[in-house]
């Protein structure tokens, strides 16, 4: 059952999907409608799933999901995987690397791999103050308050 994301409690589970490049608006509409469609027949063991979800700064696709409705299952996270697997392949994009990183320079949202990152942090490309992606979060009130974050504040500080 496709909700708004926003109408989703602080305890509901995220998932976030980055992307290696921006989507282009006529991408962002298609994928938009595709989640629309997977989304609203999302189901666990035959029930619906109450879910939602946005896309940030046209490159973040971010799942929730209501727990308190009904969990996930172990087969519908499967889903959910293959449907983001769908999407790399039609938009021939990268969405499941857990080893890149996302920042903020200005507006401008970089992605690099965590060796490139790594070595920038030891070169001062990037500080401390720089705003980063922590794609680690887990729940809705955790994206809201600490995915958009000083790299101080995150993971990504191990390497300031």
């Amino acid at each position: 059952m496709l909700v708004n994301f926003d109408s989703l409690t602080e305890t509901a589970r995220v998932w976030i999907y980055q992307a290696n490049r921006s989507f282009s608006e006529e991408e962002l509409v298609e994928i938009s409608t595709a989640l629309d469609r997977f989304v609203s027949e999302w189901t666990a063991h035959g029930s619906d799933l109450k879910a939602g979800y946005e896309i940030k700064y046209k490159r973040f696709i971010v799942i929730a999901l209501d727990q308190d409705y009904a969990s996930a299952s172990g087969c519908s996270i499967d889903a959910s995987v293959h449907f983001i697997q769908q999407l790399e392949k039609e938009y021939n994009v990268d969405l499941l690397d857990k080893m890149n990183v996302s920042y903020k320079q200005g507006t401008y949202i970089a992605y690099k791999t965590l060796q490139d990152f790594k070595k920038m942090a030891k070169d001062k490309a990037i500080s401390k103050n720089t705003i980063v992606f922590n794609n680690l979060v887990t729940n809705k009130y955790e994206y809201v308050n600490h995915w958009e974050v000083p790299a101080s504040e995150s993971w990504h500080s191990r390497f300031m």
